[in-house]
């Protein structure tokens, strides 16, 4: 059983008798609130999810898609989970379950059948989770994983969209209050106000609105600018923990190769305490809500199994920095189609047979940010773009979000926006004439009696999944507070 809720106490998470807890796990992936690089699709979930209802029509619809949430977690991978020691899973959601934007503030019951189930399982085996608004309405920040397909955060711009947020926030609240297995809520997922100052005072709104509802539980409040930056935050609140994200670009395609240098170490630690630093002034628990390599397809790079054996050494470099400062984490992710995932689809399933020459299209036109490879194709038009609009506009490289630079925000733009929605139908059409036995199989493909483990991320989530020995403060240097932002940004 559950000691109580877990609440904060300084620096410390703590149950019911005071013991200290510290939360060590995985963010579920792509389930609730669906990515393109998790499950195969071009663009947004929104836009896929309306191709795939054209395609199939309602009935075939609501089939696979329920199958589909059902069989991507059971009560085996619940086990599986456990079973290494971890103890928390972050579940990101879409808040199109439960409200659509043409009949707002109107709940949508049907919404909770797989959040109540998968809280459930997760308890029976001693598992907390912690809920995650992972899109919001009119999109918190410009990217795939808000499901906005706008490319403008207009979350910031209209006070409605605030205001839908607390309003479902605190329907979420009257449901699970109580619930000591549910270590709190995670208001949204890594905020990008140009501005800055309109996150804390959303904050400020929010974190009395739940209240009201549910005065227990933990509210876990990611940072500005994908978890990154603390700018016009200058105080706590009550009972919350606050959170970064903690990406190294050491740990994709496009990056720098991981060695285990000093130099490679020492910038590991210290982009981690940059990033802490609100939290190291003012003494209060640190959440690393997201982090984690990419790792090599054995289709496509020669070396792979070299270069996921320095992202897993990465990885356990990272994790014996937390270690130091005994945080608590959830990596990015735990199943996946084999980009990033603790699990993931066989490449022989069912379901990555029917995709695997689409995934093929998608990666040589960078339709996905996330892990994406070189490619020459893009390049060429790409490169030339890029270099004129910094020739005739050198501030636009200045845009926030700052650490994207002009080629992100072009590729995030038309590549990864105009040209990806482009696909969403040729993707949907690969359904074309399925059987309700048909999609069943394309379902199963994920669920865990057929997806292969990734062992050596398991093996080093595992050896860090407890706590060892005593904390060590961290202590910020003068190179350390003038490090500037060392990766784009997360999930």
């Amino acid at each position: 059983m559950a000691t109580g809720i877990l609440k904060v106490d300084g620096g410390r998470v703590v149950d019911e008798k005071g013991n200290t807890v510290v939360l060590r796990g995985a963010g579920i992936g792509g389930w609730m609130n669906m990515e393109n690089f998790i499950t195969g699709y071009p663009g947004h979930e929104h836009e896929h999810r309306a191709a795939m209802l054209k395609v199939l029509g309602e009935e075939k619809y609501e089939y696979f898609f329920d199958k589909w949430l059902e069989y991507y977690f059971t009560d085996k991978d619940a086990k599986f989970f456990a079973s290494l020691g971890l103890n928390c899973i972050r579940i990101p959601f879409n808040y199109r379950h439960f409200e659509d934007d043409m009949n707002p503030r109107v709940l949508k019951e049907a919404g909770f059948k797989h959040l109540d189930r998968v809280i459930k399982l997760c308890a029976n085996e001693k598992i907390y989770t912690i809920l995650d608004m992972h899109t919001v309405p009119g999109g918190q920040n410009p990217d795939w994983h808000s499901d906005n397909a706008t490319n403008q955060a207009q979350f910031w711009d209209f006070k409605d969209h605030q205001d839908r947020t607390i309003w479902l926030w605190e329907q979420i609240a009257k449901r699970y209050k109580g619930n000591p297995w549910i270590a709190g809520y995670n208001p949204m997922n890594e905020p990008c106000d140009p501005e800055h100052w309109r996150l804390p005072a959303f904050y400020d709104r929010i974190e009395p609105a739940i209240r009201k509802i549910d005065p227990d539980h933990i509210l876990w409040l990611d940072g500005n600018t994908f978890a990154m930056e603390w700018k016009f935050f200058d105080k706590i609140l009550p009972n919350c923990v606050y959170a970064l994200h903690d990406y190294s670009m050491m740990g994709f395609p496009t990056g720098e190769r991981f060695k285990g240098t000093e130099e490679h170490c020492t910038k590991l630690e210290r982009q981690f305490k940059r990033k802490a630093e609100f939290m190291t002034k003012n003494k209060t628990p640190i959440w690393n809500g997201e982090f984690g390599p990419v790792y090599a397809n054995p289709r496509l790079d020669d070396d792979a199994e070299t270069i996921n054996t320095e992202r897993y050494n990465l990885l356990s470099q990272q994790l014996s920095v937390y270690d130091k400062y005994q945080i608590h984490w959830s990596i990015w992710l735990y199943k996946d189609i084999g980009v990033q995932g603790m699990v993931y689809t066989n490449p022989e399933s069912a379901w990555n047979r029917l995709i695997q020459t689409f995934l093929d299209k998608k990666r040589g036109l960078q339709l996905d940010a996330w892990g994406k490879y070189p490619s020459k194709e893009v390049e060429e038009v790409l490169d030339p773009l890029v270099y004129w609009i910094d020739k005739v506009s050198p501030t636009a490289k200045d845009t926030y979000p700052g650490p994207w630079a002009t080629e992100r925000h072009v590729l995030r733009a038309v590549f990864q926006t105009f040209l990806s929605k482009s696909f969403a139908a040729e993707f949907a059409e690969l359904f074309n004439g399925k059987s309700m036995e048909d999609l069943n199989a394309l379902a199963h493909s994920f669920h865990y009696d057929e997806c292969l483990q990734r062992e050596g991320l398991n093996k080093a989530m595992s050896s860090h999944a407890k706590v060892h020995g005593d904390k060590q403060s961290i202590v910020m240097s003068k190179e350390d507070e003038d490090t500037s932002m060392e990766m784009e940004q997360g999930q």
